[in-house]
């Protein structure tokens, strides 16, 4: 392959990528085969795919496209030269409103369509739970639908032309095609199901732009495309019905058609049962009406929902689009949720998304439910009820039953006239599938079709013709763990096993979202693969098995792509299936530098704590970071002349105590927010008390791997807080991060401490303990607040809204993501770059707008200090927010 590589290095301005980590993150998509690629290239334009595709084909190299990678079929991973549009091929090129068409590269994003959409009224109809990072390119290859194809279609019938590239050069479009051997069709092969995606849609004949879509780069390369759109709806209002069972939901089905509804979505009880163990808060649950199943349907206007949620025995109408977003998350999020049942089982794709036509779909789930109990199988059931389609995540065992039980619900699926896919297309999971579905003249009409275009099998061969076994390149099987994956943290929820936590990552891709939430702020600069949490996760899984990620928990390449991971914990919240990559970095961190000489910065600012209390940093500040490995650019912030310690004076009264946990950050650099917090607690009659000796809770040390080190800070400070916990003292955090790896991380570093344990159940932040007891107190104030990373990962922020809005401040919350600090991540050297493009994104950006007399309210030493940096604002914590308005400090 060298020679290859060297010739596409050659004439491709785009990236070619040969490296091993590269090719590790590359291995697989969304699906559960591995096929670890020969070359990535990434395309800057046209041009480059042409000279792709054409050296690839000389070297008789197969070809997959790429777009997201969400692919669930395993349509977009490929052993030869993969092509990736998402990272340049990424714009929209034009929006005619009054044609209402839009022209398009084949890596946009479909929120990016819509958003260019938005402002005609206009939006593209298909719409699948991946909006936020699916591709146009990959909607076209496996013909994607989404929620709303009961009101618009599938993407087949939302596309009005292709620019396509052949194997051999040859580039049209399919509105003017050139003369093509193309097969004769027999309509009576095809079933009558508008959820049809499986095999070529030859029926679409002479129309080959639609015959074309859902051929998941099996005949062509996709190079733009015309797209076509339609009205936006004026108003959303969703009903949502509860029903006794998932049965009595798919019965009621046809009754909802009859009316304009614009989707139509089942959700059973097992997956509301993973949300309530997983985010027992979620608001979204209390918004559910009673049942064990529930049907979204989505209508034009509440008079609508009102007629259609009558039909229910128990239901709800929401009108408010924040509540709505609450509820549909559950639903986009399906794919991640149903992934780990409520028991921790992990269940799996391979029998995804089967569709049936609507009115048969009660009568098919009750078959297919006995289909799984004579298995011995279990399944969590979701999707899309009004087109009869039907996605299930299965605890299989890939080793035994697979197959069979595969063929058996084929045959079901046909039996009640149906696709065996009905959204993902059949990729490796179900090619060999379609000689259940179709007659043999079909078949061979395929490979006739396929031909036309690709005589030499290379474009993504595997693939609905001369399939690839269903059960080969399974990636669980072909590359298990060859190195001890026992973890010196707990990881509770996998069992201390690295590997069942590699697997938590099913590459549904929702850390590429580009916005929202806190989920992956490297790779929303960067916008590399690897930078990813799914791209992390699949070079962990890879350095286990060490075919390709070589040197085991010694792996550069695993280290270099960790080296901008900030240590969030974002992804602990937003990614659907918990995956908690700041845990895994200590993890690695630990095993890699084990018996090794580490970096500077994790002498430095692992052991900042200490070096705080010995002064050797107000001493060294101004070598301090050259010789401590930071980065020169940073500023360093000021060490107070005394601490929180040295001057704070506990005032006896008669009230319930309260300790304040004096966290190295307050204690020596703000010790300001110490006294403030301590003059609430008194004002509301409380005793406030401090720790007898100097306390720290051990982050430093996890964060930069040093788990043995961590592990004794924390069970010192557990000891010398015994005394409290145990008298059932309230222990009242005040910096986010040190309060949340005390609820949190210090069970998986120390839970089998009862001390410990303790604490973490003593332990709350400043607005959980002070928002109760807090009488309103009028006032005006406003602000905007910057939630710490950790903060929003593992406590919540609904008592420090109600502690703000008690203090008479109306409060914005910024939806900014991190603050880009994260810890001892911007200060590290070569860090710092990362570090304000991550601030820049949404934080800077809506600090400076604000008004001066809004107030930016930021918990975290980090989040302040980064807006120290980047602007001229003076940030302030919450506690600083409460004394003012109490008028207990100017």
């Amino acid at each position: 392959m060298s020679e290859l590589s060297d010739r596409l290095r050659a004439e491709v301005s785009g990236d070619v990528l040969t490296n091993s980590s590269s090719r590790a993150v590359y291995s697989t998509d969304a699906s559960n085969f591995r096929h670890v690629p020969a070359v990535v290239v990434r395309p800057r334009t046209v041009d480059d795919v042409l000279a792709a595709v054409a050296l690839a084909v000389e070297h008789g190299v197969p070809v997959t496209n790429r777009g997201a990678g969400t692919s669930i079929a395993g349509n977009s991973a490929g052993p030869g030269v993969v092509l990736d549009f998402a990272r340049y091929l990424d714009r929209v090129v034009e929006v005619d409103p009054d044609r209402r068409l839009a022209v398009v590269q084949p890596g946009v994003v479909l929120d990016r369509l819509n958003a260019a959409a938005a402002p005609h009224g206009l939006l593209f109809g298909p719409d699948p739970s991946t909006h936020s990072r699916c591709t146009l390119g990959g909607m076209i290859g496996n013909n994607a639908c989404g929620a709303h194809s009961v009101a618009w279609g599938k993407t087949s019938e939302n596309v009005e032309a292709l620019d396509v590239l052949l194997p051999d050069g040859t580039r049209f479009d399919t509105r003017t095609p050139p003369a093509l051997p193309l097969p004769a069709v027999d309509p009576a092969w095809f079933p009558a199901l508008g959820r049809r995606v499986s095999g070529y849609a030859l029926d679409a004949l002479p129309d080959l732009t639609r015959a074309l879509v859902g051929t998941e780069g099996t005949c062509v390369t996709v190079l733009g495309a015309t797209v076509k759109l339609v009205e936006a709806p004026e108003q959303r209002v969703l009903a949502v019905l509860g029903f006794a069972n998932t049965y009595d939901a798919a019965d009621n089905v046809m009754a909802l058609r009859e009316y304009d509804v614009l989707a139509l979505e089942g959700i059973d009880a097992g997956m509301v049962a993973v949300v309530k163990q997983r985010t027992p808060d979620s608001p979204a649950l209390a918004l559910l009406p009673p049942g064990a199943s529930w049907l979204y349907v989505e209508c034009r206007d509440e008079e609508t929902a009102q007629r259609v949620a009558s039909i229910a025995p128990n239901s709800v109408v929401v009108t408010s689009p924040a509540r709505q977003r609450l509820l549909w998350r559950i639903r986009e999020d399906g794919a991640g949720l149903a992934t780990r049942m409520a028991d921790g089982t992990e269940a799996w794709s391979g029998w995804e998304d089967a569709a049936v036509p609507p009115e048969r779909l009660g009568r098919y789930l009750r078959e297919f439910d006995a289909l799984l109990a004579g298995h011995g199988r279990r399944g969590l059931t979701y999707g899309h009820y009004g087109e009869g389609c039907v996605h299930v995540r299965i605890d299989f065992d890939f080793a035994s039953g697979y197959r069979a039980f595969l063929e058996e619900a084929a045959d079901l699926v046909v039996s009640h006239g149906g696709s065996i896919s009905g959204e993902h297309g059949d990729g490796q999971a179900r090619s060999e599938l379609l000689a259940r579905m179709y007659p043999p003249e079909a078949l061979k009409a395929f490979g006739r079709f396929k031909a036309a275009f690709d005589p030499r099998n290379l474009m993504n061969p595997g693939r609905i013709v001369d399939p690839a076994p269903l059960d080969a390149d399974l990636r669980v099987l072909v590359a298990p763990a060859r190195i001890p994956t026992r973890t010196a943290l707990a990881l509770h929820a996998d069992g201390g096993d690295m590997a069942a936590a590699t697997r938590r990552c099913v590459g549904v891709g929702k850390c590429l979202n580009h916005s929202g939430g806190v989920m992956c702020p490297s790779y929303r600069v960067t916008r590399e693969e690897r930078h990813s949490t799914r791209g992390r996760a699949r070079l962990l899984f890879e350095m286990l098995n060490g075919d390709v990620v070589e040197d085991g928990w010694k792996s550069t390449e695993v280290r270099d792509a960790l080296d901008l991971c900030l240590g969030c914990k974002g992804c602990k919240r937003d990614c659907p299936v918990d995956v908690d990559m700041a845990t895994y970095k200590a993890e690695f961190l630990h095993q890699h530098y084990k018996g090794r000489v580490r970096p500077l910065a994790h002498y430095s600012m692992g052991w900042l704590p200490l070096w705080l209390r010995l002064g050797l940093v107000n001493r060294l500040t101004s070598r301090f970071p050259r010789l401590a490995g930071l980065a020169p650019e940073r500023r360093m912030p000021v060490v107070a002349k005394r601490s929180f310690r040295a001057t704070f004076r506990s005032r006896k009264t008669d009230g319930p105590k309260a300790l304040l946990f004096t966290d190295t950050f307050t204690n020596h650099f703000e010790p300001s927010i110490g006294h403030d917090a301590a003059a609430v607690l008194t004002h509301l009659g409380q005793r406030v008390e401090i720790p007898s000796r100097t306390v720290c809770c051990g982050l430093t040390w996890l964060s930069t791997g040093q788990l043995g080190i961590a592990r004794r800070v924390l069970r010192r400070t557990a000891r010398i807080l015994r005394k409290h916990t145990r008298a059932g003292t309230p222990v009242v955090g005040l910096e986010p991060s040190c309060t949340a790896f005390l609820r949190g991380d210090a069970l998986e570093l120390a839970g089998d401490d009862p001390n410990v344990v303790a604490l973490a159940a003593a332990t709350r932040t400043f607005a959980e303990h002070v928002a109760p007891s807090l009488d309103g107190v009028p006032g005006d104030g406003k602000a905007i607040v910057q939630t710490h990373c950790h903060q929003y990962a593992e406590l919540g922020f609904d008592a420090d809204r109600e502690l703000l809005a008690k203090s008479g401040v109306a409060a914005e919350v910024l939806d900014a993501g991190c603050c880009g600090l994260a810890g001892n991540f911007g200060f590290e050297r070569g860090h710092y770059e990362v570090s304000m493009a991550v601030a820049e994104q949404a934080l800077l950006p809506a600090v400076r707008a604000a008004d001066a007399d809004t107030a930016v309210v930021a918990d975290g030493f980090s989040c302040r200090t980064q807006v120290r940096e980047g602007s001229d604002v003076e940030p302030v914590h919450s506690a600083t927010v409460v004394a003012r308005a109490l008028g207990l400090r100017d």
